[in-house]
């Protein structure tokens, strides 16, 4: 735990630029569990930030993606490069925390010094990533990782919040589960730099790639960018270095400072709405809900109040 006074503080961020992985453990601990001193720690790191690299990975469950951030670490720590990865899982329905089936699948990583693993638990947040998740992206950049990279929890088309959080995004499809376009069509398609087609070693991989083909051929994005689609056997590390190397591509061809302009923008309206939800914690939701239901008062009026309560 980290001690509320500021020479605790400062001194724990004083660890973590240094480099000790146990002050970034407790650290991450704080943030995820929302400690006042969590975001004093923040605002002493945020200087040292911007230089990660926020790969987001996401795709339905059993798409392969534990096994697409296995490989892409693995190709990382080849050229020496600091990994960080926050596996969003979800939420145990006995302990609250996080069920640690990603972090399991990564165990080869565990002894690596140069990658740091955390398992977060969504907490009934939606949107496939835990309320915490962007403060823990800021604490791993400061701690040196060069790139991290979040797995979310494969909701479906809620997962659309990954695009407000990373640089890159990977969206990991694999043949034969379900409807493939209906898939596309939930909102995946807006938020995809690249595609990647696991588990093509099974048939339907090329009808799926078709199809996705089909529906880029309907609509462009604004920036001119057409997301690549990367066949993939990633249990095997079959085609995973051509999906780095397609995200790399789509990296040289965002303007950085554009692109985190435009993130920013994104996170600071998620961070103020999280932050207004906990000034309100004391609200009781559960009785205005009676009240609107039984038509004893309005939504409208309900809010209107709220606000009137927090601005006195």
């Amino acid at each position: 735990m980290i001690q509320s006074s500021p020479n605790a503080v400062t001194s724990m961020a004083e660890q973590i630029l240094a480099g000790d992985a146990r002050a970034l453990a407790r650290a991450a601990t704080a943030i995820e569990n929302r400690k006042p001193e969590a975001e004093e720690l923040l605002k002493e790191l945020f200087p040292h930030t911007g230089r990660a690299t926020v790969i987001g990975i996401t795709g339905a469950p059993g798409a392969g993606k534990s096994s697409l951030v296995d490989q892409f670490i693995r190709e990382l720590r080849s050229e020496q490069k600091q990994v960080g990865v926050i596996a969003v899982d979800p939420t145990s329905p006995y302990t609250g925390g996080a069920i640690l089936g990603d972090r399991v699948r990564m165990l080869s990583h565990h002894a690596d010094p140069g990658v740091f693993i955390r398992s977060m638990a969504t907490r009934g947040w939606l949107g496939g990533l835990a309320g915490a998740t962007t403060d823990l992206t800021v604490l791993l950049d400061a701690a040196g990782k060069e790139v991290v990279l979040v797995e979310t929890v494969g909701v479906g088309q809620d997962e659309v919040d990954i695009a407000r959080l990373a640089d890159v995004t990977v969206v990991v499809l694999v043949p034969g589960m379900g409807d493939d376009v209906q898939a596309i069509k939930a909102g995946i398609m807006e938020i995809a730099d690249v595609f990647v087609i696991n588990k093509s070693d099974q048939p339907g991989a090329d009808r799926l790639q078709r199809e996705i083909k089909a529906m880029q051929s309907l609509s462009t994005r604004a920036d001119g960018w057409v997301p690549p689609i990367v066949h993939t056997v990633a249990t095997e590390g079959q085609g995973t270095s051509q999906a780095l190397a397609a995200v790399r591509s789509f990296l040289d061809f965002a303007s950085g400072k554009q692109r985190a302009v435009a993130n920013w923008n994104m996170r600071l309206r998620e961070m103020l709405r999280d932050r207004l939800l906990e000034r309100f914690s004391g609200l009781d939701f559960e009785q205005a809900a009676r009240d609107i239901a039984a038509r004893r008062t309005d939504p409208y009026t309900t809010i209107d109040a709220w606000i009137r309560q927090i601005l006195d």
